[in-house]
């Protein structure tokens, strides 16, 4: 890994064995980290059906392992990737707590260590809106994936828009260490998808609001209700926040 890579936050950042240990409270603790992670799981296993169970899945970015866990729950055979060995870590405990059988992989998404199609499924949480080149984690993630991707992104079109241009006048006045990740237009990602291979099967966009401002009033109940509001409205559809997409390898989408 160059010293300019290994200088990018997403990778300094989240090797501190700080943040790694905090990083379940960070960002999953509370009401609304709490609702955060379970539609999370709802979506993922709702897209993977009864394709879990015995099935090969490599989770790329894997952090701390959530959404590892709750396939390894489903009776998946998993993989968990992370390039912080410290996020490795705190994965690998959580999984011996549980007794579930996984393996762990040291690995930056940008260059896996594994050879073209070693899994049924490659799963892509959070990551590509973070990495210094996500093209290059992209071609990665399908080349390793044998039928089926699925990632998240925020999108463009949505008021996620918003939070990257203010994190980095924040960081340039030095008033907070934030980060300021990248967002998708989604017809560009899908023209990558294409490109590599895969063809996007359902696309399912979540909050509206900005969790920054869910988060802020702390009400799951009033989050849930403003929500709901949205989808029927079918705001959510057009303008939700992250988008999480599930695509197929097209030589092979007859199989699924």
């Amino acid at each position: 890994m160059k010293a300019s890579t290994r200088a990018h936050y997403s990778y300094s950042l989240y090797a501190r064995p700080d943040v790694a240990q905090g990083f379940d409270t960070d960002r999953f603790g509370g009401p609304i980290g709490v609702m955060v992670a379970e539609r999370q799981e709802t979506v993922l296993l709702r897209m993977l059906g009864t394709e879990i169970a015995g099935k090969t899945f490599l989770d790329v970015g894997a952090g701390t392992g959530r959404a590892s866990l709750a396939l390894a729950r489903e009776g998946g055979m998993v993989t968990a990737s992370d390039a912080s060995p410290a996020m490795m870590d705190v994965a690998r405990e959580k999984a011996a707590s549980l007794g579930f059988a996984m393996s762990f992989e040291t690995a930056d998404a940008q260059a896996l260590p594994f050879s073209a199609r070693s899994f049924d499924t490659v799963v892509c949480f959070r990551v590509l809106m973070h990495v210094p080149d996500w093209r290059k984690a992209l071609g990665e993630i399908c080349r390793v994936a044998r039928r089926r991707v699925i990632l998240d992104v925020p999108p463009s079109a949505s008021l996620a828009a918003l939070a990257p241009p203010f994190r980095r006048a924040m960081e340039r006045l030095g008033l907070r260490d934030v980060q300021a990740y990248r967002t998708f237009r989604l017809s560009r990602l899908t023209e990558e998808l294409g490109a590599e291979g895969f063809r996007v099967l359902e696309v399912h966009r979540e909050f509206v609001v900005p969790l920054a401002v869910h988060r802020l009033i702390g009400s799951r109940r009033l989050s849930e209700g403003v929500e709901g509001i949205m989808t029927r409205l079918g705001l959510a559809r057009r303008f939700g926040a992250p988008a999480t997409i599930l695509c197929g390898r097209q030589a092979e989408e007859s199989d699924r």
